[in-house]
């Protein structure tokens, strides 16, 4: 694997080397969008938001072909469905190169291609959209049959693609048993137009996947760190303290009996 290939960012939106007009974008990881980060509560831009896109993508007015490649586990949907409608509406021809994987919302991005090309051992992966939910049972209730609502959007951009080789029926199918598609499947049902000539390079998926974990696993560590950090010294501020000596209470006065009295009279 070559130098250029194993600094290849995650996210990238550049002009092409020598190619008056044309755009490539480099979609190599998760759509997420921007994120606060509640132990140290700042706010952090993500370079994989539709907002990031959109203010990168205006930099460029006067682009007339946009290559993509994507290689992504997915993401965000709310992030991803604004990037597969920017990309819709630019007026420039756009080429789809799946490098990789294209899963998820990752695959609806793909959606956004005049045309879509995927080497024989690349794949996508579609599936219905989750979410968590808490409340009452009625609550739980309404946020299943919204789910159904959003996911019949969802299935509009792979359906305008498709065209006529694949019902919504079928499509429905295909996401609720969360299916794996090769190139030649996606072909058939329309999700792509033509089988690349050579295969892709995978090693560099590989790379690129297995960085991107190794950054979440490093997250994950930090903030258990950060977490158990928190629980000792909540522990050292709630301790018990060691119980004192008990005081003695003083000792009542008490009078003088008569008798007494009459004694310490001196006559």
């Amino acid at each position: 694997m070559d130098s250029k290939t194993a600094k290849r960012p995650f996210w990238e939106l550049r002009q092409a080397l020598n190619r008056d007009g044309v755009l490539q974008l480099y979609i190599y990881g998760d759509v997420e969008g921007n994120w606060r980060d509640w132990w140290g509560g700042e706010e952090h831009e993500s370079q994989t938001s539709a907002d990031y896109f959109r203010q990168e993508l205006n930099r460029y007015p006067d682009v007339a072909e946009i290559e993509i490649y994507i290689n992504s586990y997915g993401g965000e949907v709310f992030e991803g469905t604004a990037i597969y409608n920017q990309l819709r509406r630019h007026p420039a021809h756009k080429t789809v190169y799946v490098d990789g994987f294209a899963c998820s919302i990752a695959s609806v991005i793909a959606m956004a291609g005049d045309e879509i090309i995927m080497p024989a051992n690349t794949m996508m992966f579609i599936h219905n959209m989750w979410m968590g939910a808490v409340g009452n049972a009625e609550q739980l209730r309404k946020a299943a049959d919204d789910l159904d609502v959003i996911n019949a959007a969802g299935r509009q951009a792979y359906l305008q693609k498709a065209g006529d080789k694949l019902s919504e029926e079928k499509l429905a199918e295909l996401m609720d048993a969360e299916t794996w598609l090769t190139a030649q499947d996606c072909v058939e049902l329309g999700l792509a137009d033509r089988i690349a000539e050579q295969d892709a390079d995978l090693s560099a998926m590989v790379d690129d996947m297995m960085q991107k974990d190794t950054q979440r696993a490093g997250a994950a560590r930090m903030a258990a760190h950060a977490l158990s950090a928190d629980k000792a010294i909540a522990a050292r501020c709630t301790q018990k303290k060691p119980p004192q000596p008990a005081q003695r209470e003083p000792e009542a006065e008490t009078k003088p009996s008569l008798m007494q009295m009459l004694e310490k009279i001196k006559i």
